[in-house]
């Protein structure tokens, strides 16, 4: 009988986890779940290894020999994640080559305090990418103004791509016009571009929460009634802007030489909001040639009881625009939230790794 995941999966979802851990990855439960629920991908983040560090012993004969050579804190970061890294992409190694190299991926961040810096971001894509060594890892780079450039230097260096942290419109664009650059540039250097992957993580709950904040400030019947509606307007109208990006002449030629879309990601997929459908921005975001990036008990939600109705992105652009021009004509300003989101994801994720970086430290002490 068809789950819900592979009905996805069949409507061109690819279906990603937004975990890792080694103990998942030693008990066999990556496997699993690549066999049971249709995946064909992992995230990871800092946070996510801190909960992995935290919960696990499955670290304690690394976290030994790091502490016995005494390397530092951020030289056993690495070696701490890039060792999950490379196991993960090894499992999903066999989803890779079966899939033309599109899926099969495992995604590793660069240091997100370097959000900013353009120079430092580009030498930290180099050198996770010479620590993983494997053709099926993403470097996750955020789309910060300062991230753009370094995206297309990465690129145009042969380095895949996961994009994140896209709040907006109009920084989404710059980040596939930045994706392009970065083929255009390889495509010029002699590289072959269709070896060349990224995605692009639009995040979505986020946008709900901060909108929804913001009406209940204003309070009024009007504002409630447009609870929750913001999300997945901002990514429908992601999606129509993909389409339109995808199909120009610039794109074609670079079609063409080989190349393969930047594919959207839709991250931030599990609801923040309990009062919501806990599968709301799955089912309500499926349109071909994506990814979701779920959290496991998302997954898990999705397989057990969603209801996946086809292509639910395309026929809604007009709604969407409505949805958000009557968020704006209550006062609600858009730049305002999204920059709002941009720099609060920064500010969290650098907070997150600054706890990463306290967990193994914590744990080189005591292994020491």
């Amino acid at each position: 009988m068809t789950n819900p995941l592979q009905t996805l999966s069949a409507e061109g979802v690819a279906v990603w986890l937004d975990d890792i851990s080694r103990e998942r990855l030693r008990s066999g439960n990556l496997q699993q779940l690549i066999t049971d629920r249709s995946l064909v991908g992992v995230t990871s983040n800092p946070t996510i290894f801190d909960k992995a560090l935290k919960e696990s012993d499955a670290y304690d004969d690394q976290l030994r020999d790091l502490a016995r050579r005494k390397v530092s804190v951020d030289e056993a970061v690495r070696a701490i994640t890039g060792y999950d890294i490379r196991w993960a992409a090894d499992i999903l190694r066999p989803t890779y080559e079966s899939t033309g190299r599109i899926d099969g991926r495992v995604s590793l961040e660069v240091d997100p305090r370097l959000a900013r810096d353009t120079e430092r971001t580009v030498a930290e894509a180099r050198a996770l990418w010479w620590l993983v060594d494997r053709p099926n890892v993403f470097i996750k780079i955020p789309a910060t103004a300062e991230g753009l450039p370094a995206i297309t230097r990465a690129l145009a260096e042969g380095v895949n791509v996961n994009v994140t942290l896209i709040f907006s419109l109009d920084r989404y664009r710059g980040v596939m016009d930045a994706f392009m650059a970065g083929l255009e540039q390889a495509r010029e250097n002699g590289r072959d571009i269709s070896r060349i992957q990224s995605v692009a993580s639009f995040f979505v709950s986020r946008v709900d929460a901060e909108v929804d904040k913001r009406l209940e400030k204003i309070g009024n019947d009007e504002a409630a009634e447009l609870r929750g509606r913001a999300a997945i307007a901002n990514a429908r109208l992601a999606y129509e802007a993909y389409e339109e990006a995808f199909s120009t002449e610039r794109w074609k030629a670079l079609a063409a030489a080989g190349a393969t879309p930047q594919r959207p990601l839709w991250a931030s997929t599990g609801v923040k909001d309990p009062s919501y459908d806990d599968t709301r921005y799955v089912t309500q975001l499926v349109a071909p040639g994506t990814v979701n990036t779920m959290p496991e008990a998302t997954l898990e939600a999705v397989a057990d009881h969603a209801e996946i109705t086809g292509d639910t992105v395309r026929g809604d652009y007009d709604k969407a625009r409505a949805d958000m021009a009557a968020i704006k004509a209550l006062g609600i300003d858009y730049d305002d939230v999204t920059a709002t989101l941009e720099d609060e994801g920064v500010d969290k994720f650098a907070k997150s790794w600054e706890g990463l970086l306290a967990r193994v430290s914590e744990q080189l002490d005591i292994h020491g």
